[in-house]
């Protein structure tokens, strides 16, 4: 199991990856392609907006014609894309280029939970996607020092010449260690009226829509602070470009912290205890963060200790979200993790466009911004919850 782990997890960091390694290079990366912050900030967006986009469709794909091929396509294409971002000479060409990062880099995370599910189912689902969840949790803190140290050694370009690297690499091991683990026989037909009638189920599945959405809310808490890091970090905490990891050491031991427990209670509580227990983690985070930011002390430690609290709460249930979502849609799989990666993309874009630079003025309003999501991702999950319980009393089948 841990062979399977190790490799999802290496197809999942291509996200963080892209995100947070080029963070610390938006400073040069202004004065090289003559562009605004605002400019810089659309890469951001863009990239978002076409992972979301495209993610609708990899879980689809693979539903059709099998896992190992649509993650094979989509890290030769994330390769190309970041190789030909290393040569931009203008923001215009970056934001081509971005969209094609996003267009390819969702591939490994939206087949790699349903690879999950294919293997697994219940406890032992939640258990091997806590794995995910744990070696996932180092990219967050390790792409802005890789990202930093590049960019301090040889310019902003090389982060890209990096995600290239990676690309190739990744690609590489999967074509030698992924298997196929969706039977011909369980494949789905890929024509416009199967896909249609697909979409449709799952969209229309309240359950699962209920469980989707919180989870992408619940992420925003997070988020936010990842899209703010430069804002939250040079400005308001006066921290070098080369200091991220005060920011992302401590996001990323609550996650690993979060998601070792996650793996060990599997067995042990149930999906409702555990949401419980995860989500009063999270409420007291975003208590003590608007505490903090209220009473204005001047060491840096007291604003980013929310983040080790909060991101361990988050880890505790999102496995548990992720399978209890799937499990609505067990003959989607592929396609329902397809549109779990949509929502959550498509909410990080907007607040990437929108939440992000209007609450980025502050600690306090990033703060407020962090409570109000982690109140509305409680109530969607209450929400999800009661209508599991409902569906179970009148006798049809509710998992663990």
């Amino acid at each position: 199991m841990r062979g399977i782990a190790v490799m999802l997890a290496g197809l999942a960091i291509v996200g963080p990856f892209s995100i947070n390694t080029y963070l610390p290079s938006f400073g040069d990366m202004e004065t090289a392609l003559g562009a605004s912050r605002v400019a810089l900030q659309q890469t951001v967006s863009i990239y978002f907006a076409s992972f979301a986009f495209m993610a609708l469709w990899h879980g689809a794909i693979s539903d059709s014609f099998g896992r190992r091929r649509v993650v094979l396509a989509g890290l030769a294409v994330y390769a190309a894309a970041s190789l030909l971002a290393a040569f931009a000479t203008r923001v215009e060409q970056l934001w081509v280029l971005r969209a094609f990062q996003g267009f390819s880099a969702g591939a490994g995370i939206v087949v790699g939970r349903a690879v999950v599910r294919d293997l697994h189912e219940g406890p032992l689902a939640q258990r091997l996607m806590s794995q995910v969840v744990l070696m996932y949790g180092l990219a967050p803190a390790v792409a802005p020092l890789i990202g930093g140290a590049l960019q301090v050694a040889f310019g902003w370009r090389s982060v890209f010449a990096f995600l290239a690297l990676l690309g190739a690499a990744l690609l590489a091991i999967t074509f030698v260690r992924l298997p196929e683990t969706l039977p011909a026989a369980q494949r789905q037909p890929f024509n416009a009226r199967a896909l249609a009638a697909g979409y449709l189920e799952v969209l229309g599945n309240r359950r699962f829509m209920a469980w989707s959405l919180s989870y992408a809310v619940m992420f925003g808490g997070f988020f936010i602070y990842v899209l703010s890091a430069p804002v939250f970090l040079m400005r308001h905490l006066h921290l070098s470009e080369t200091a991220f990891l005060w920011m992302f050491g401590p996001a990323t031991a609550g996650l690993m912290l979060g998601s070792t427990l996650a793996g060990r209670i599997a067995t042990r509580l149930s999906t409702r205890a555990t949401l419980g227990r995860a989500f009063a983690i999270m409420a007291a985070a975003n208590l003590y963060n608007v505490g903090i930011c209220l009473a204005a002390p001047s060491g840096v430690a007291w604003y980013v200790a929310y983040l080790l609290v909060f991101n361990f709460g988050m880890a505790l249930a999102v496995p548990a979200m992720t399978m209890r979502g799937l499990d609505c849609v067990p003959l989607r799989r592929g396609m329902g993790s397809s549109v779990q990666l949509f929502v959550q993309t498509g909410f990080n874009a907007l607040i990437a466009a929108v939440l992000a630079p209007l609450m980025w003025d502050s600690p306090l309003s990033l703060a407020t911004a962090a409570a109000c999501l982690c109140v509305c991702a409680g109530i969607g999950t209450i929400a999800a919850a009661a209508g599991a319980k409902k569906l179970a009393t009148a006798g049809a089948p509710q998992s663990r």
